[in-house]
């Protein structure tokens, strides 16, 4: 039988005899404080071995790492890694489901916060940078290992993935519809995120400043793409003007200078 809600009785022992204590304490609050304290070591203790796993997949890819390369990285065992983890795509998996769940976590908390629509889309730029920027190694994963996982662990990541682009779209689509604005709503997220899930390649924090700064920059050019009001009669005139591509010489070093801006 459960215990009661109720006080429960629990027994003190002391140096002469054992009898009864009625406290305040129940057996349900110290199991919950037990239960939450152990499973904050464990996520501490989980949150360390994923991050050195992360630093394995960033440096020597997924295909090139091994598990022993992970072990070694965490200070565990090779056997207690295979015993915990089983298989070097588990840790992949987990890197992803604990970055989106991360991302979708904070994401939702910052859009209660407004119900303007601008100011919420603005707060996914702003969110998905800050996690991004902060999470550098974890980003690079992510990119590049994007098909590797498959079956149910594939499965389960795509749907975040999912949702995550579904909340976009209809911050978006409620944006449209509010400010009376012709876009497409599927080509706008993909800009959108073609514009943000590459930063790592090319931000530099002495440049670029802060994730509130970039998010604001990024905002800005957004909204003036998206926002920009164009009558029909110019629309088709300029539908109907043929476009002449002009041809131009790359200059010297161009790609040197974006790979180190």
């Amino acid at each position: 039988m459960n215990p009661s809600p109720a006080i429960v009785y629990s027994v003190m022992r002391t140096n002469v005899r054992t009898e009864p204590l009625i406290g305040p304490v129940t057996l349900r609050m110290r199991s919950s404080r037990l239960a939450a304290i152990t499973e904050a070591r464990f996520d501490q203790q989980l949150s360390k071995i994923l991050e050195h796993a992360t630093e394995v997949f960033c440096d020597k890819g997924y295909e090139g790492a091994s598990m022993r390369d992970i072990a070694r990285a965490t200070g565990m065992s090779l056997a207690g890694m295979y015993h915990y983890f089983g298989t070097k795509e588990r840790l992949l998996y987990l890197i992803q489901k604990l970055s989106f769940t991360a991302i979708l976590e904070h994401l939702r908390e910052r859009l209660a916060r407004s119900n303007d629509c601008e100011q919420r889309i603005r707060a996914f730029i702003s969110n998905h940078l800050e996690y991004f920027l902060k999470h550098q190694h974890a980003v690079k994963v992510l990119s590049h290992e994007d098909e590797v996982l498959t079956a149910e662990y594939g499965q389960e990541i795509a749907e975040l993935k999912r949702e995550y682009y579904r909340i976009c779209r209809n911050l978006l689509d409620q944006y449209r519809r509010e400010n009376k604005l012709q876009f497409d709503s599927r080509t706008a997220v993909l800009s959108l995120f073609g514009m943000m899930n590459w930063i790592y390649t090319w931000y530099n924090p002495r440049l670029d400043g802060d994730a509130g700064r970039l998010a604001r920059e990024m905002g800005n050019i957004f909204f003036g793409g998206i926002a920009r009001r164009v009558s029909q009669g110019a629309r088709q005139r300029r539908n109907a003007r043929p476009t002449r591509v002009p041809v131009t010489r790359t200059p010297a070093g161009i790609n040197d200078a974006m790979s180190i801006a």
